[in-house]
């Protein structure tokens, strides 16, 4: 059965700043700010969070079927889809609006700036779970309008299909309410250390109660690594480190692929979240987010090399 992966297709314009942001931008006139930063290097790549997960998910093996909406001018992207033998089943194309686009500027730190234009993702929820035919074996709801990503959950948990819950950019957006409704009875909520500090603060609930709501709660952490909170059990998966860090556009995009597929195949979360660690530093090591090689041989071999231990 396939992997249902709700959220956002987008086009990525990727640019490079050769500087610091931290050497441009006063903290003391945050307030006033007004900054400009000319840039060296522009391309432009196939993205969006569903995309990427589902890209990911399909170079381990998986079977990934994306639910979301895009525009007029998704052909391009369409065709590479095809090319990786990738399902649009689940993609409803609206003609009248453009595919949602990401605007990212990249320093020399590896620190981002994004501007998000929202295009056909505003009307995601005409993307319907209902109109997919078959089941799904595990599914993600990520970024994506709100109204998708609250009824796309809603729907995929009442069918029992085991469901993940990634806000990520999407999460300011949700309120109190909406957000613990996401969370109620989902399979893994997962967002980065500082999303769950946002989440702590919009709920105004205790640690202790939100790991009760749902099955786990996973918390990523850049280089140092994520931690798991599977009911009492807490998980520390280390970080890989990449031999090469080109790009971090896409890295935890990789990670949740590479969990979700060790969690489909049956393997524990301890062996599940080193193969998202493992492929986010591949992911790293490339510019763009679906330019990733993958054999999976080597990618086992590696595994054993860095873990001790094979999966």
């Amino acid at each position: 059965m396939p992997i249902y992966v709700s959220g956002a297709v987008a086009l990525d314009h990727i640019m490079v700043f050769p500087d610091h942001f931290k050497h441009h931008i006063l903290p003391d006139k945050l307030h006033t700010l007004n900054v400009s930063f000319n840039i060296t290097s522009l391309k432009t790549h196939f993205g969006g969070t569903a995309g990427n997960i589902a890209f990911y998910l399909k170079m381990l093996g998986e079977d990934p079927l994306i639910l979301a909406t895009a525009g007029s001018d998704f052909g391009p992207y369409a065709d590479w889809l095809a090319r990786h033998d990738i399902s649009c089943d689940g993609i409803r194309i609206l003609e009248d609006v453009r595919t949602a686009q990401g605007f990212v500027t990249t320093d020399l730190d590896h620190s981002q700036i994004w501007a998000f234009y929202e295009g056909a993702m505003a009307r995601a929820h005409e993307a319907r779970v209902e109109d997919v035919d078959g089941e799904a074996s595990f599914a993600i709801v990520t970024a994506n309008g709100k109204r998708a990503m609250i009824e796309h959950a809603r729907k995929l948990k009442a069918r029992g299909v085991p469901t993940y819950v990634d806000p990520s950019h999407g999460l300011p957006i949700i309120d109190r309410d909406e957000l613990l409704e996401l969370i109620d009875g989902s399979a893994v909520y997962i967002v980065n250390e500082y999303e769950w500090s946002l989440t702590l603060e919009k709920t105004g609930c205790s640690e202790e109660e939100l790991f009760s709501r749902c099955d786990a709660i996973v918390i990523t952490n850049g280089a140092e690594g994520s931690v798991v909170h599977n009911g009492s059990e807490k998980i520390e998966i280390p970080p890989v480190v990449a031999p090469n860090v080109v790009d971090p556009t896409g890295c935890g995009d990789a990670y949740r692929a590479g969990l979700m597929a060790g969690r489909a195949r049956g393997l524990s979360f301890e062996v599940a979240g080193r193969m998202g660690s493992l492929l986010g530093s591949y992911q790293v090591g490339v510019e763009g987010t679906q330019n990733l090689v993958l054999d999976l041989d080597e990618f086992r071999s590696r595994y054993q090399r860095e873990f001790g231990i094979g999966f």
